[in-house]
């Protein structure tokens, strides 16, 4: 599927019982309908949001192949695949592959390892060329500990299975990403507090984790820029940024899983190491969110 017209994807938790110990695949559900209903355009499963590093790989497998379910093409599902193991990545994104319904890999610049540009090119040149997913680079540098230079991602990116990036590491790299790579290069900012400069400066869009509660607002947003309203889609991001802020105020997922539960999509706890807000935290984002 086609990920072109994908402006909003949701950088989606995984919903768990109420103790974090099963996931739901009952809850899942309701939230990816709650998601298509409300502005998310694709899918990211298995991802930091996702807490895929405390999934095991059976419960990864469970929700990829539930989310392609009940996604059920319509719309794009994408799934975090990499790793800081070229191997490893190697052959979990290629069993990823056997699943029908996915789109398209993340596969994170490897992390722990502190590999140079010349390590991350040969480790997204291996992935790209053993599999037969489509690939969009993970370029994060506050989970990594290493940034991966413009100049990197401009060569990946003529490799023709290498199709996208997700990058956080501010506006000025993003215009310069998009500068200097293919026209049909799909270029995603993954900071929602930079999803209104990401879209003026040509970017395809947002990898989100707001979205999950306000993507209607976020897809008003982006219409707003196509039709020429600047002036409304600035007022909507400036309502959104403290919003933004106070979904990243304590570690993420738990915010935005605190969120959803108080809006009545049940998501679950956590999983060790993150630790569910406690009430006067609750209280205090709630009021922030003004849900």
């Amino acid at each position: 599927m086609d990920l072109k017209n994908a402006q909003i994807m949701t950088a989606m938790v995984t919903p768990f019982t109420q103790d974090g110990s099963q996931v739901s695949v009952q809850r899942l559900e309701k939230l990816i309908e709650h998601l298509l209903q409300t502005g998310t355009q694709a899918i990211l499963a298995c991802g930091t949001t996702g807490e895929a590093p405390t999934l095991t790989v059976a419960e990864k497998f469970t929700v990829i192949r539930e989310c392609a379910r009940i996604i059920d093409k319509r719309v794009p599902l994408i799934v975090g695949t990499g790793s800081n193991n070229t191997a490893q990545t190697i052959e979990y994104t290629n069993q990823v592959a056997q699943i029908p319904g996915v789109d398209a890999a993340l596969v994170v610049v490897p992390y722990y390892n502190k590999p140079n540009q010349a390590g991350m090119l040969a480790h997204f040149t291996a992935v790209a060329d053993a599999t037969k997913l489509p690939i969009l680079i993970y370029n994060i540098p506050g989970r990594t500990g290493v940034t991966m230079e413009v100049e990197t991602i401009s060569q990946l990116a003529k490799h023709p299975n290498i199709i996208g990036i997700k990058d956080c590491t501010g506006n000025v790299n993003l215009a310069k990403i998009i500068a200097q790579t293919p026209a049909d290069f799909l270029v995603y900012t993954g900071e929602d507090e930079n999803t209104l400069v990401a879209k003026t400066l040509g970017a395809t869009g947002v990898i989100s984790v707001a979205s999950h509660i306000y993507g209607q607002e976020m897809q008003q947003m982006y219409q707003a820029i196509d039709q020429g309203n600047v002036k409304k889609a600035a007022t909507l991001m400036c309502d959104l940024t403290p919003k933004v802020e106070a979904l990243f105020s304590l570690p993420s997922p738990g915010p935005i899983k605190a969120a959803l539960n108080h809006q009545g999509i049940q998501v679950g706890g956590l999983r060790l190491p993150l630790l569910a807000l406690d009430e006067k935290q609750e209280v205090a984002l709630f009021k922030q969110l003004e849900i």
